[in-house]
């Protein structure tokens, strides 16, 4: 793939999700927080089964034929592999593209917080296709029905990201630059662990409230964005300083079945990110290599920039090495 490849990739992506914005701009109303299905990988909401409609459309009528690509989506699982041009081989796909068409549905659909439509592109190495084999992605920002604005940022490895405030009502976008926290401590700042369920909470605030004790820090915001593209997005546009989602680590350690952890679509932007910047990995520091599938417990760790991944990696290995 050449560079002039792979960006016109990119632009399809945030084409896609164009598609998929308006599609659930248009969805909205009533029966949009119905439980549609309940899969291995999610709860599926009446709203999602609009976005997943307008991607399978959009792939149809779209997506290049000279680059076949076979899609990872929560809700086709029972399909089977789903490539296009429909009934291509999963070898001869030329990418694999792992996208989450709405990331926070449940914050959207009750209209309290923008969601995100999250995708990206890996050259195709069947099932050995990783996290860290993403070279094009794409976030578009599903916002909530009193905003005028919704942003888009877009980007290839290695060569920066584009960045696009939209006015949902002409369609017209501006450029911005994203900028990422450039603080060295965590004091004043918001810093979070995600626990948004029963399931695993005292442990994971055990684990939160000794980093910062063993960190000196006193005054540290919380932020349970129920998205982790949004989470994503807080630390690139400079909101957050750090984001950690330890929740399969807890699960495992507390025998937990069951419970909602993060999943590789959910993460599938993270190149964004580190394009700017910041820091993503595993909890004991290393690249993210986890399947791109539908099922797969994603723990993650997010820092603002290198300074404070620094500061925080030592403490806080030591910190679960004593806990799990």
């Amino acid at each position: 793939m050449t560079t002039a490849d792979l960006d016109r990739a990119r632009r399809l992506l945030c084409q896609l999700q164009d598609t998929i914005r308006a599609a659930v701009a248009a969805g909205r109303g009533r029966g949009a927080a119905r439980v549609a299905a309940v899969t291995a990988a999610d709860t599926i909401y009446a709203i999602d089964r609009v976005s997943e409609a307008a991607v399978l459309a959009w792939f149809a009528a779209q997506w290049p034929k000279r680059w076949p690509v076979e899609l990872v989506m929560e809700g086709l699982e029972a399909h089977g592999a789903v490539t296009f041009p429909p009934g291509t081989p999963v070898k001869r796909t030329v990418f694999k593209c792992i996208l989450d068409p709405i990331d926070g549905t449940r914050g959207l659909m009750h209209d309290k917080r923008s969601a995100w439509s999250l995708a990206a592109l890996a050259p195709q190495r069947g099932a050995r296709t990783h996290l860290g084999d993403l070279v094009v992605a794409a976030m578009t920002e599903l916002p909530t029905s009193k905003q005028a604005q919704g942003d888009q940022l877009s980007g290839v490895r290695g060569r920066g990201v584009h960045a696009v405030r939209v006015d949902l009502r002409s369609g017209r976008g501006k450029k911005f630059t994203p900028r990422p926290s450039r603080a060295r401590d965590f004091e004043h700042g918001f810093a979070s662990f995600a626990k948004f369920f029963p399931a695993g909470k005292a442990w994971l605030a055990g684990v939160e409230e000794r980093l910062w004790r063993e960190l000196g820090a006193t005054e540290v915001f919380d932020d349970q964005y129920l998205s982790s593209g949004g989470q994503l997005y807080e630390l690139l546009v400079g909101h957050d300083r750090f984001v950690a989602d330890l929740r399969p680590l807890a699960f495992a350690q507390l025998g937990v079945r069951g419970a909602l952890p993060c999943h590789p679509y959910d993460l599938c932007t993270a190149l964004i990110a580190q394009e700017l910047g910041c820091v993503i990995a595993d909890p004991a520091g290393r690249p993210l290599r986890v399947p791109l599938d539908t099922t797969s417990p994603v723990a993650w760790v997010g820092c603002a920039n290198p300074f404070l991944a620094r500061r925080v990696r030592p403490v806080l290995r030591r910190i679960l090495t004593g806990v799990t």
